[in-house]
């Protein structure tokens, strides 16, 4: 029995993809691969169980369902492994709109998962009660590190640490490190990138040019300013997409060698 390939989360959504199954009272998993792995258990239509690397039940559920990059396949008539999701899928579903419309407020704060904050200085001091969650991000929040790089270090997600950290900026007690202006900044050519483009259609064909476009949205960076010191970073997290192990070589050994022109 093999996979049946559902769709790329890079041009449509994974609801998209997952409602005809629940209509279709389909029994399978649906599997997500990419960066990220993870699965969602159907049976007879309803959601029953879901996992990821480091999650299981409603909460996997949420935090796949947020994922906007990945192949998803589906494999039926297997039976879930367990059942972790007791809720009645209607209101899984539910849940996750809400989730979604706490990401787009969360969002105006953590705009990426790339950006980075630090201790707000106080104007007006006062004793505040913080608790073990929030104190554990303040003591990561150095300035230096972005948001993904805490949530690693916690062993958490990047709803949860960016729902931390949209509280405590609310709180007043963090605040965003602002980018430096061009001055001080080196900046890529963005002829560096139209080859960059250029060379990820040669190993990936006409999908290159969304996932190129997805990854600068992930970094939060503009094509017309974007740091040179994060080029290696954005080189790695585009060569991840590149599911051909040769091809993913031959692209970054193409970039290696442009880049060091750029330089």
């Amino acid at each position: 029995m093999s996979d049946v390939f559902l769709g790329d989360l890079s041009q449509t959504k994974l609801f998209d993809i997952v409602k005809p199954l629940l209509v279709g009272a389909k029994t399978g998993i649906v599997t997500i691969s990419g960066k990220e792995n993870g699965e969602i258990f159907l049976d007879s239509g309803n959601i029953v169980h879901a996992k990821t690397a480091r999650s299981s039940g409603e909460e996997a559920f949420l935090i796949i369902m947020g994922w906007r990059m990945g192949r998803a396949a589906f494999l039926s008539d297997l039976a879930p492994p367990k059942k972790t999701i007791t809720v009645p899928t209607e209101n899984l579903l539910l849940n996750w709109s809400y989730r979604k419309q706490e990401w787009e407020k969360i969002r105006e704060v953590v705009p990426t998962p790339n950006a980075v904050f630090r201790l707000a200085l106080q104007k007006n001091p006062e004793e505040r009660t913080i608790q073990g969650e929030h104190w554990n991000i303040l003591a990561l929040s150095n300035g230096a590190r972005t948001v993904t790089e805490i949530a690693r270090i916690l062993n958490g997600e990047e709803f949860k640490t960016s729902k931390l950290i949209y509280q405590l900026v609310q709180e007043g007690m963090l605040e965003r490190v602002e980018e430096s202006g061009p001055a001080s900044k080196k900046f890529v050519k963005e002829k560096f990138f139209q080859t960059m483009e250029t060379e990820l259609k040669k190993v990936m064909g006409p999908v290159a040019s969304v996932i190129f476009e997805e990854e600068f949205t992930e970094f939060g960076k503009s094509k017309d300013a974007f740091p040179h010191d994060q080029v290696l970073p954005f080189l790695e997290a585009l060569g991840e997409e590149i599911p051909n192990i040769q091809g993913r070589k031959e692209f970054k050994k193409a970039m290696l060698e442009h880049l060091s022109i750029e330089k």
